[in-house]
């Protein structure tokens, strides 16, 4: 464990967040489904499912279809799908506008990043690998890096520990009910992207902010959402 740091922590989700990803989720799952001759899905089919893990697409898939799929069919093709979706990568996949020089604001600032992502570890750290973002961040997170995950307040704060940050000096960037719930259960301020795969509009979770573009996230914007969280 490192040692606590005085330092803000901005972690960030991935999917939806930090990187357009579901052009590629989708393409490895309609690739996954065709083996059992189903008809593809669309981005609209799912778009609140994307980021919440390759079995939950896969099974909403096969119920859309109104075709059954048991445990032992289903780990089967997830094994294809993580095979695809591996071989691909980094695919269409995209970071999303300003997120760069977002980065450059927050750590010319002193600020530290890390990244809280419900997406796998095999699959999250060679995207953000050939993605060549890896070095910006003090940890990375995944789905199954600990025995809990998003909303899971743990999950976060584990997140942090790992960073050497303190859970009051940090806040939490998602775009999903997910993270906005983890950080309302850690007790840590939240910062909503409306760019996001959200199947409800970001408000309705009520995070302690909300931006539509990356620019609008600046050093002072941290500071105030933790300082609101605070209060």
């Amino acid at each position: 464990m490192q040692p606590i740091s005085v330092k803000p922590l901005v972690v960030f989700d991935l999917d939806g967040t930090m990187i357009n990803t579901a052009p590629d989720l989708i393409d490895s799952l309609n690739d996954t489904i065709a083996l059992r001759d189903l008809t593809p899905v669309t981005f609209d089919d799912l778009t609140h499912l994307v980021g919440q893990g390759a079995r939950v697409m896969i099974r909403r898939a096969f119920k859309l279809r109104e075709v059954p799929i048991d445990d032992t069919e289903l780990e089967q093709l997830l094994a294809h799908f993580l095979e695809h979706y591996l071989a691909h990568m980094p695919g269409k996949s995209a970071v999303y506008d300003g997120l760069a020089e977002c980065f450059d604001r927050l750590e010319a600032a002193g600020m530290q990043l890390a990244v809280c992502t419900n997406k796998l570890e095999q699959l999250a750290l060679p995207l953000l690998d050939r993605m060549q973002l890896t070095p910006r961040f003090a940890a990375i997170t995944g789905g199954d890096t600990f025995a809990v995950r998003k909303p899971d307040a743990r999950h976060l704060l584990g997140t942090i520990e790992r960073a050497g940050g303190d859970p009051t000096r940090s806040i939490l960037i998602g775009d999903s009910v997910n993270d906005i719930m983890a950080a309302k259960n850690a007790k840590v301020g939240s910062v909503g992207v409306t760019f996001g795969y959200s199947d409800v509009p970001i408000a309705e979770l009520q995070p302690t902010r909300i931006i539509d573009h990356f620019r609008q996230l600046t050093p002072e914007l941290v500071e105030a959402v933790m300082a609101e969280n605070a209060a």
